[in-house]
Parts: C-alpha cells; sequence; structure tokens
C-alpha cells in the first residue's frame, strides 16, 4: 500500500517524510510543484539536509519556467513509485501540491498538447483585462475547475481555457476526482490556524536569512525574471520590486506571508474534503511521535 503524506505549506511534511523514511528505508517521491525546478531552494524549502540521507524522486527536473504540469508529474511519479518497489525499497509521496496528488491518485486523460500561439494570446487578454476577466470566462465554460483554482492563478486558468477552445470539453472532464486507482493510504499534517500561521511567518523569516535575496537575485542575473514573477512563483515574485528598489524588505515579506497564508487554505480544504487520516502535530512532543502514529494506523490498516 502507497503512503502518501500531505498537508499546507510549512506543516513540516518534509521532516516527516524524512524521519519516516529513514524507518522504513523507504524513499521519497515530491510532490512539490516548485520543487521540480533546479536553483530554487532556499524559496521553496528544499529539504536538502534529508536529501543528502534519503533518496529523493522528482526534485531538481527542469529549469525555471519551462514546462511541467500535473501530467508531466503523473507519469514520472507512476514511473518513480515503480522504480523504488523493484529496488524493495518503500515508496513515500510527500507534498501539498494537491493538483498533482489529484494526479497521481486518480489519473489525468491526455488533453490536447500545448497550443503556445493561443496561450500566448490569453496571456495578453490577461495583461490588458486582468486575471479576473479569464477567471469569469473559465467559470461560464467550466464552472468545476474554475471553483478549484484560485482567481489569480493564471497558469491554470490559462492552460483550462487552451484546452476548452482546442477540445470543446470542460478541462475537468479529463480528471478523475473520485476513482482512486492507486491503493493508498493518505495523512495530513493539520496544525491550529494561529500556530500555522506563526509556523509560515518564522519560515518566511528564516528564508530571508538563508539567502532567499541572493537566490532571487541569481535566477533573475539568469534570465528566469518572467517565471519568478508568476503567480505560482511564492515566495519568489513578491521579492522582485525589492531587488528593483521599487518596494522595502518588510514590505515584500509581508505579502509574501500573505500569499503563502492563501495558499495554505486551499490546500487545507482540499485536504480536509478527501477523508485522509489527519495528523494533528499538537497533539504530539516530537514529529518522531507523529512519525509512530503514522506507523500505527499503517499496522492497523494492513491488518485488516
Amino acid at each position: 500500500m502507497l503512503m502518501v503524506i500531505g498537508g499546507p505549506t510549512g506543516s513540516g511534511k518534509s521532516e516527516l517524510c524524512c524521519l519516516l523514511a529513514k524507518r522504513i528505508g523507504g524513499e521519497i517521491v515530491s510532490a512539490d510543484s516548485m520543487c521540480v525546478y533546479r536553483g530554487m531552494n532556499v524559496g521553496t524549502a528544499k529539504p536538502l539536509e534529508c536529501m543528502e540521507e534519503v533518496k529523493h524522486h522528482l526534485l531538481d527536473l527542469v529549469e525555471p519556467g519551462e514546462l511541467f504540469d500535473a501530467k508531466l508529474f503523473e507519469e514520472l511519479s507512476l514511473k518513480a513509485i515503480e522504480d523504488i518497489k523493484k529496488k524493495g525499497k518503500v515508496p513515500v509521496v510527500c507534498g501539498g501540491a494537491y493538483f498533482y496528488l489529484q494526479a497521481l491518485l486518480y489519473g489525468i486523460e491526455e488533453a490536447s498538447l500545448p497550443d503556445w500561439k493561443l496561450r500566448e494570446r490569453l496571456y495578453q487578454t490577461a495583461q490588458l483585462r486582468g486575471h479576473e476577466y479569464l477567471h469569469a470566462k473559465l467559470r461560464v465554460v467550466d464552472p468545476l475547475y474554475a471553483q478549484k483554482i484560485s482567481p489569480k492563478d493564471l497558469r491554470r486558468i490559462v492552460r483550462a481555457l487552451e484546452v476548452f477552445i482546442n477540445t470543446g470539453k470542460p478541462f475537468s472532464s479529463f480528471h478523475r476526482w473520485d476513482r482512486p486507482r492507486l491503493d493508498f493510504l493518505g495523512f495530513y499534517l493539520h496544525w491550529s490556524w494561529e500556530r500555522l500561521s506563526k509556523r509560515i511567518e518564522e519560515r518566511a523569516r528564516k528564508m530571508l536569512e538563508a539567502g532567499l535575496m541572493e537566490e532571487l537575485q541569481r535566477l533573475m542575473a539568469m534570465g528566469f525574471e518572467n517565471f519568478l514573477t508568476s503567480p505560482q512563483a511564492i515566495g519568489y515574485k513578491e521579492f522582485v520590486p525589492c531587488l528593483k528598489g521599487e518596494k522595502a524588505t518588510e514590505e515584500c515579506l509581508y505579502e509574501m506571508i500573505k500569499n503563502t497564508k492563501e495558499y495554505a487554505k486551499r490546500q487545507i480544504r482540499w485536504f480536509r474534503k478527501r477523508g485522509w487520516i489527519r495528523v494533528d502535530m499538537e497533539s504530539f512532543r516530537s514529529t518522531e511521535e507523529a512519525v509512530d502514529f503514522v506507523l500505527a494506523n499503517l499496522r492497523a490498516t494492513q491488518n485488516h
């Protein structure tokens, strides 16, 4: 049975999965939509120390801005899981990118290939009329998918409209939302909102101390500014105005924390609806105790 550990950003997934993998002889399959990009380490909280101790899959795959979507993640994660099993190891899926987890566990039918010219026109429309204009169009043609994504998530809005225009079918029709194809046991890490908020704030400040600005400056010098200012690049896009001398550091930090909390709320809503086993992190004295709880539930499930 596949183990999947999810939860909102800042909830401690990486630490728990690292300890869990070491306990059971496992390897980690990352389900993080930003950790696939090379050179984006500080702003994604990439688990660099754990990567030295436990084999990780689906990290550092592409350059920032290169095409990487849920369909590609689905294909690569399934292969990684099979490769881990062939080695006699235990795959542990770890992440909070719920569209990626959805793709892995439920599958995505093949949609239309990228239409770069149409995509460019849609982005131009967004620049002229705003994200909300395109999201309103999406609500008309695909209300189910529009409800699942943020009106600020321009990348997914554009892709959904592109697929609808080229196929005549809603993007959500390519997704299977209710019939898992894998035998898995899902856990999600839970904190009170007050505690999680503080963890997010503390993590953001630690990222600054760890060299986030220097990392961003290096990535921008490599020509990745367009990607780093896109809506999905939380933790990077907020500080671009700071590097350009347009905003103060504290103002950019405030924006980063606000955007991170908004994303965490969307993640929490998704995990709550899944019916996964809730891991109440505040009820344990240590992450090791939380790992014990996960393993006890796994054994109980296997014995039934």
